[in-house]
């Protein structure tokens, strides 16, 4: 598997304050954490401390919501030199955001709003990445948003559109199995149909979450576990990709952690079987 180079992390969780206490009184059997850049770019006091604290035990990779990738703005080169030297000051594995936009004119919705999936937004995204690699001096990890809108003009499925980024760009995926099964509940595309289409190779990282079905549509809420359907698409993706860096997100109603733990671990015995196998493969 390419990769990019990147290793297999095993099973983590994402940083939340919330654990902050239980995090710094012991070593939870956490294999990795998950940090959201944004909460610590311009943040010292006791944030700080426990973050480099955690740097020091754990393997971290950065995850933001800010990067705006797809907007038609220009880079935010401040915030660009803030996100190297953070992943810098937590040695982190990688650095990952979403495949959307958040906003105009300088002002952001604090929201991932959808792309429209065609040939001009490909070009405009491909050149976008590089020139945030070559800042960062590292790869990019573009994660597949939630969506409940999609674009008249779209000409490509969100797929294919992020095949042909890799391909474009050298960048990596992180691949939300939970936002896979909420965008086609909404959209009414096949799950199964995304999962084997994506470049196996490429998916450095994986995230799992509970969402709330709505009966109609499903919102991405990390509220929860995850449902089976889920899991068995993250089986799905196993076989393709072997063990691959597996997150779980809960972000709402967040118990105590090892509650978030234990869903977790799911995972394990999922990856311990590809492995076991050997029949993984692109």
């Amino acid at each position: 598997m390419n990769r990019l180079g990147l290793a297999d992390l095993g099973i983590g969780i994402g940083l939340r304050t919330t654990h902050f206490g239980e995090i710094l009184a012991g070593a939870p059997a956490v294999d990795w954490f998950e940090v959201l850049s944004e909460n610590f770019l311009d943040t010292g006091g006791r944030p700080g401390y426990v973050l480099d604290r955690v740097a020091e035990r754990y393997p971290v990779a950065l995850h933001g919501v800010s990067l705006s990738i797809g907007s038609t703005d220009p880079l935010d080169r401040a915030y660009l030199r803030k996100l190297k030297a953070l992943a810098g000051r937590t040695r982190a594995r990688w650095v990952s955001d979403h495949l959307c936009w958040t906003g105009v004119l300088g002002r952001n919705t604090h929201d991932l709003l959808p792309l429209p999936y065609d040939e001009e937004t490909l070009r405009h995204v491909t050149g976008r990445v590089k020139q945030v690699q070559d800042a960062l001096e590292r790869p990019l990890v573009l994660e597949n948003p939630s969506t409940y809108l999609a674009f008249a003009r779209s000409t490509m499925p969100e797929w294919e559109f992020l095949a042909r980024l890799c391909d474009g760009s050298g960048c990596g995926l992180l691949l939300d199995v939970n936002n896979v099964y909420v965008s086609s509940f909404n959209h009414g595309f096949d799950p199964c149909r995304y999962v084997d289409a994506i470049p196996a190779d490429r998916v450095v990282q994986v995230h799992l979450a509970g969402h709330t079905n709505h009966g109609t549509h499903i919102l991405d809420t990390h509220d929860g576990p995850a449902i089976d359907a889920v899991w068995d698409l993250y089986a799905r993706l196993c076989a393709r990709t072997g063990p691959v860096s597996t997150l779980f997100e809960w972000d709402a109603s967040i118990p105590p952690l090892a509650a978030v733990r234990a869903e977790a671990e799911k995972a394990r015995p999922l990856r311990a079987a590809v492995a076991a196998t050997g029949t993984h493969g692109a």
